[in-house]
C-alpha cells in the first residue's frame, strides 16, 4: 500500500479552501453559541444556494480566462421578468419562468458572441450587459418589489427535515447542479476543452478545438445558471426584488476565487467553488450573529478577495 503523505494531501487544490472553511467555523463557534445549531446551518445553506448557483456559471467563465460582471443583474432582471409576467400580466407561472430563462440565456448568447466574434474583452462585454440588465430591471419593475408571487414560483423554497434540520428543495437543486457540472468538467470531452481553452486558446485551436463554440457554450450555460439562481432567489424571498443584483456578481466571483480557481484560466475545480460559497455564507452569517454591521462584512469580503487573488498571482509567478 502507498503511504499517504501530508504534503500530497495539502497539495490538493481544494484543501486550502476547506481548511479555511473549517477554521472560520471554529472561530465563529467560539464567538457565539447560536452558530453550531441545526437551524443556523439550514439558514447558511439557504443563503448559499443562490450565490452558489451563480458561482457555478461564474466558474465556467473564469476557467476560460474570462469574467462575468453581469451575473447579478441578469439574475435580478430574470427574477423581475418572471414575477412581473405572472403577477401583472397573468401569464401562467410555468410559462413566465420559461420566458425568463430564455431571456437570460439570450443575454448569455449575446455575451458569447461579442467575446468570440468581435473579440471584445469579457470584462468590457459583461460590464456593458451589467448596465443594460440593471437599467431594464429598474425600468420594468419601476424600482418596486413585485409581491403576491404565485405558489408555483416559490415551490423550491419548501423544506423537508434531515435529522431535525430544515433543508430546502432549492438547496438540493443547487447541490445537484454542482454535481452535474463537476461531472461534465471532469469526465467529458467538453470539460477538457473548457480547461484547454482557458489554459491556452491558441494551442487549443491548433489541437482542433472549436474555441468559438466552446466559449459561446460557456457563456450561454452560465446565463442559464443565473436564471436558475433567479428562480431560487424568488422561491426563497417570495418576491421579485429589483435590487437583488447589487453585489451578487462580486459574491459569485469571490466564491470562485476563494475556491482556488485561477482568474488566469485553465485551473480550478467546482468543489472548491462550493467551499468558497460556503465560506462567504459562514462569514456573513457569523458576523451577523456577532452583531457586526453589514458595511464591515463588505469590507472583510473585499479583503478576502484581494488575498485570494494575490495568492493566485504569486503562485503563477512561482511557476
Amino acid at each position: 500500500m502507498k503511504k499517504i503523505r501530508i504534503s500530497n494531501i495539502l497539495s490538493k487544490p481544494a484543501i486550502g479552501p476547506l481548511l479555511a472553511l473549517l477554521l472560520t467555523c471554529i472561530f465563529f463557534a467560539t464567538r457565539t453559541n447560536r452558530f453550531l445549531t441545526g437551524s443556523n446551518f439550514s439558514l447558511i445553506v439557504q443563503q448559499v444556494m443562490v450565490v452558489g448557483t451563480l458561482a457555478i456559471g461564474q466558474t465556467l467563465v473564469i476557467l476560460t480566462s474570462g469574467i462575468d460582471l453581469s451575473a447579478g443583474w441578469l439574475m435580478a432582471l430574470t427574477g423581475i421578468v418572471m414575477t412581473t409576467l405572472a403577477v401583472n400580466f397573468g401569464v401562467p407561472p410555468a410559462l413566465a419562468i420559461l420566458l425568463g430563462i430564455l431571456m437570460c440565456v439570450g443575454f448569455g448568447i449575446l455575451n458569447g458572441l461579442l467575446v468570440t466574434l468581435i473579440r471584445l474583452p469579457p470584462f468590457i462585454v459583461t460590464l456593458g450587459t451589467f448596465s443594460i440588465a440593471q437599467a431594464l430591471t429598474l425600468i420594468i419593475s419601476n424600482a418596486q418589489t413585485v409581491t403576491n408571487v404565485p405558489a408555483e414560483m416559490t415551490a423550491l423554497g419548501g423544506t423537508f427535515k434531515i435529522f431535525g434540520t430544515q433543508i430546502t428543495y432549492g438547496s438540493v437543486l443547487m447541490l445537484a447542479l454542482f454535481v452535474i457540472t463537476w461531472f461534465v468538467l471532469q469526465y467529458t470531452t467538453l470539460g477538457r476543452q473548457i480547461y484547454a481553452v482557458g489554459d491556452n486558446p491558441e494551442a487549443a485551436r491548433l489541437a482542433g478545438i472549436d474555441v468559438t463554440k466552446v466559449l459561446l457554450g460557456v457563456y450561454t450555460s452560465a446565463a442559464f445558471l443565473y436564471a436558475i439562481g433567479a428562480l431560487l432567489l424568488v422561491s426563497r424571498t417570495s418576491v421579485g426584488d429589483p435590487n437583488a443584483g447589487g453585489d451578487s456578481a462580486m459574491s459569485s466571483i469571490t466564491a470562485v476565487v476563494l475556491g482556488g480557481t485561477s482568474l488566469m484560466g485553465g485551473r480550478g475545480n467546482l468543489f472548491g467553488t462550493l467551499i468558497g460559497a460556503m465560506i462567504i455564507g459562514v462569514f456573513v452569517n457569523g458576523l451577523t450573529l456577532m452583531g457586526v454591521p453589514s458595511i464591515y462584512q463588505l469590507l472583510i469580503t473585499g479583503v478576502l478577495v484581494i488575498l485570494a487573488v494575490s495568492v493566485d498571482v504569486l503562485s503563477h509567478r512561482g511557476k
